[in-house]
């Protein structure tokens, strides 16, 4: 069954979760706390768990492009594993 949001007005299904009651209360509590529900949260993480790989593809590729802009240079020093690792 899909029902439209006020705010989006894009169609939203319901999902059926078990939870541990007290889980629940708290989850409730916590989003009273931050002005949101329990819902929003869920939907939130949702979108993000689902994005993941694909935001950080693209972050990864941002900083690939970056440091091959980059004027930076190594140097000419080269250190041996055991200078790297001397205390």
């Amino acid at each position: 069954m899909l029902h439209w949001t006020r705010v989006t007005r894009v169609p939203m299904a319901n999902l059926t979760i078990s939870v541990d009651e007290e889980l629940l209360k708290r989850a409730r509590v916590r989003a009273a706390q931050l002005g949101t529900s329990v819902n929003a949260v869920l939907r939130d993480y949702m979108s993000s768990w689902v994005g993941g790989p694909d935001k950080r593809a693209r972050a990864l590729d941002s900083l690939l492009k970056r440091a091959a802009r980059s004027r930076s240079a190594r140097g000419g020093r080269r250190w041996t594993r055991d200078e790297l690792h001397e205390r």
